[in-house]
């Protein structure tokens, strides 16, 4: 009997990076602070968590040839976190389809799931340029309801495609390489505060939050 029994599947927060590792991100040291950066986010967000397994994280980088899944949809706390390399073109398309891939994957991020937050890094153009797959994505129907965050790096960034991907339209600026970090710092205490926010629900942690992307992604049943 027990085994016709169904696992309950727990809520998640997915959190989903898309980072631009392409050959211009080895100027100005923006491959070295995007991967300090990421690593202080990973270590931040897993502090929050405390092991309870509810922030995952996808972090999928496009640079060169095509896009890669480096961590896929992994309990943060264990993200075995590597520094990327920068190398090649902007294959920044790429990287939209397998985040769509991904949240459209009913096995992989459950139903039950609080909305996504996918958070866009990038400093150039993407090349090959795009054949609909940021629309894919952000008109789909669980990317159209996911928190989307973008940070635009230096004057050739395309603050346009980014802006067409945030929520809102709503582009983040970083001049210098060391902004990087305050971008991800942001997104990292919006996801921590969402959940304290929900986690409090529980009897775990009070926090009120009232931040309207924090008060976006809460909403149950997203999907």
């Amino acid at each position: 009997m027990l085994d016709d029994i169904e696992p309950v599947q727990a809520r998640t927060l997915p959190v989903i990076l898309l980072v631009d590792t392409s050959g211009s991100m080895r100027q100005d040291d923006k491959i070295d602070v995007l991967n300090d950066s990421v690593a202080e986010m990973i270590k931040e967000l897993a502090s929050v968590d405390a092991g309870h397994g509810f922030i995952t994280l996808t972090l999928i980088a496009f640079g060169g040839e095509s896009a890669e899944i480096i961590q896929r949809n992994v309990p943060v706390a264990d993200v075995a976190f590597t520094p990327l390399a920068a190398r090649g073109k902007t294959p920044m398309g790429h990287a939209f389809e397998l985040a769509r891939e991904l949240i459209e994957d009913r096995d992989e991020i459950s139903s039950k799931a609080y909305r996504p937050t996918i958070a866009l890094i990038s400093d150039g153009l993407p090349v090959p340029a795009l054949s609909g797959q940021l629309e894919a994505l952000v008109d789909s129907e669980r990317g159209s309801k996911s928190s989307r965050f973008a940070l635009a790096i230096g004057a050739d960034a395309d603050r346009d495609l980014l802006g067409r991907f945030a929520s809102g339209g709503d582009v983040r600026e970083a001049s210098e390489a060391a902004e990087i970090r305050n971008f991800l710092q942001w997104v990292t205490n919006t996801v921590a505060q969402v959940t304290l926010s929900i986690m409090s629900d529980e009897g775990v942690q009070s926090l009120v939050a009232t931040d309207e992307s924090i008060a976006q992604l809460r909403q149950d049943d997203a999907f």
